[in-house]
């Protein structure tokens, strides 16, 4: 038993958020190179490698050089386990971002220091402050041109209303970056462009004080800057409190450039003494104990064909207490049976290796023959628990699919079903009509694109598109007959769950709906 929580304690589990292009997965992947996961890192965009990232492994994630899905990858850095979801940058796929959130015990995030604060990062930020998740914030891009440090600082504790802990402090930007200064350690790091990383620096300790190794280390002007910062900071800024960046109150911030790999080690070291292990989770009727005896995960992606060769299925599990052991049956509570998880696998994005074992904390990957849903739970066949429910985002674009060749009707089908059950998209159709054309919607333009790449890639199929005009969706929740309602100007559809629906181009179509039928109860997208 001491060895069972020996492992959980070790696990840390966090997601890394940002706007795109703040270095994101240029971070990622530079942890993995400290973890020793990959041997060279692939830059996503430049002419510096010609390899694509690590964590993107999707055709249209490498020709547009961003995330599209999230992707997990686990691995090993100085006794501890560390499970790494990363997430889309862009705003068009803020559901996946949000649902891997969810499986998250802190988060990252990364942001520009020419660009500041971007509006996909702080949508993200509400989603980590509502469930009280410790947010940590690497400062990226300082051997670029970049904005006031105090500026950004301020920026982040009037945005996001929380306090914040500059961990290290940046001695100029861009050209003339010559590191930071350590604040606990009270040392210099310095910076050399010459190395592009390839090099693991060591901090040079010098009281601020030391006006002479001062100015040999970083020059005259810099130091009475630095000096000058520094004790402003310590006078000014927020006193550090563990327990307050545990729950969200505090964010320590470190400065650093994730391309050139300056300051990540830092980082990493800092951030996995102040993070948690595992959390505890809320069911619908208690709080499960990570450290518990009994197994329990929720499903929070459901991914198809990772694997071009072998066209599967996977259902990504956030492990949220005990042990999971292959080959043992566990309650699918959803279905109300024992399952046996098939196939059970750790991550590396496209890599994959099948696994005996794994502890709370964990994000496995089991196989998926059309069983799993997002938000299911599956738990000890004895100790029976329903986690709460994922929430899904209101589609707010809408558009008409309609296949082209008749003999790939299943395929057409089948593809759309699956994309569907991932939650990339939500799918609809008129009452009476066939299954030729669907009413498709989305979060965002872009995931028409991917669903288009993927259907055409993954299935072999192609489509035409018509734009409808609706922004608004709306559940029946009454028992109204929705062929007796007086509609003017609105769709009717229903999902494949036979739930009724109605699409509106504008609220005031909502609230003319309303006065026309009396008795009708309308409720919001995912709301029960």
């Amino acid at each position: 038993m001491n060895s069972y929580r020996k492992e959980i304690e070790r696990r840390r589990t966090f997601a890394i958020i940002s706007h795109p292009d703040a270095g994101k997965t240029t971070l990622t992947e530079k942890f993995l190179l400290y973890g020793g996961a990959i041997q060279s890192a692939g830059a996503v965009k430049g002419k510096a490698a010609d390899r694509h990232a690590v964590s993107d492994w999707m055709e249209m994630e490498k020709k547009r050089g961003i995330s599209i899905t999230s992707s997990v990858m686990q691995f090993e850095y100085d006794g501890y386990c560390i499970n790494i979801l990363d997430t889309p940058g862009h705003q068009d796929f803020s559901e996946d971002t949000y649902r891997t959130l969810m499986a998250a015990d802190s988060a990252v995030m990364v942001i520009d220091a020419a660009k500041g604060i971007e509006p996909q990062t702080r949508k993200l930020f509400k989603v980590c402050a509502m469930r009280d998740i410790p947010i940590f914030t690497f400062i990226n891009k300082l051997d670029h041109e970049a904005r006031d440090p105090f500026d950004l600082i301020e920026e982040l504790e009037k945005e996001f209303g929380i306090g914040t802990y500059p961990m290290n402090w940046p001695i100029g930007c861009g050209v003339g970056f010559k590191g930071v200064f350590d604040r606990v350690k009270r040392a210099i790091l310095t910076y050399s462009d010459a190395h592009r990383g390839r090099e693991r620096l060591s901090a040079i300790e010098c009281d601020i004080t030391d006006t002479d190794k001062l100015d040999q280390l970083i020059g005259e002007y810099e130091r009475r800057e630095l000096v000058d910062q520094i004790e402003l900071l310590d006078g000014a800024s927020f006193d550090f409190d563990i327990d307050k960046v545990r729950h969200g109150k505090l964010s320590p911030v470190f400065f650093g450039s994730a391309l050139n790999n300056f300051g990540i080690e830092t980082f990493l070291e800092n951030f996995l003494k102040m993070t948690t292990s595992p959390l505890p989770r809320k069911t619908e009727g208690e709080t499960i104990d990570p450290m518990d005896d009994d197994f329990s995960a929720f499903v929070f992606k459901i991914q198809a064909n990772m694997n071009k060769a072998h066209r599967d299925r996977i259902a990504f599990m956030r492990i949220c207490s005990g042990k999971f052991e292959r080959g043992t049956e566990y309650f699918h509570v959803q279905q109300g049976k024992n399952v046996k998880l098939s196939q059970p696998q750790q991550m590396m994005a496209q890599e994959r290796s099948i696994i005996d074992e794994a502890y709370a904390g964990d994000i496995i990957g089991v196989f998926d023959p059309g069983i799993f849903a997002i938000g299911d739970t599956v738990c000890a066949p004895n100790h029976k628990v329903k986690f709460e429910g994922i929430p899904t985002f209101a589609p707010e674009c809408f558009r008409m699919v309609e296949q082209l060749d008749s003999m790939k009707r299943k395929q057409f089908s089948k593809g759309m079903n699956q994309i569907a059950q991932e939650g990339a998209i939500q799918m609809f159709i008129e009452p009476g009509s066939g299954l030729e054309r669907v009413i498709v919607g989305v979060v965002g333009e872009l995931q028409f694109e991917v669903l288009e790449s993927r259907m055409k890639n993954e299935y072999g199929v192609e489509y035409r598109t018509y734009p409808l005009e609706y922004q608004h969706i709306r559940r029946i929740k009454s028992d109204s007959d929705p062929k007796k309602l007086r509609l003017f100007e609105v769709k009717w559809v229903q999902d494949f769950r036979e739930n009724n629906y109605l699409l509106f181009s504008s609220e005031w179509h909502i609230r003319h709906v309303l006065e026309a039928n009396e008795g009708l109860e309308l409720c919001e997208f995912g709301e029960e």
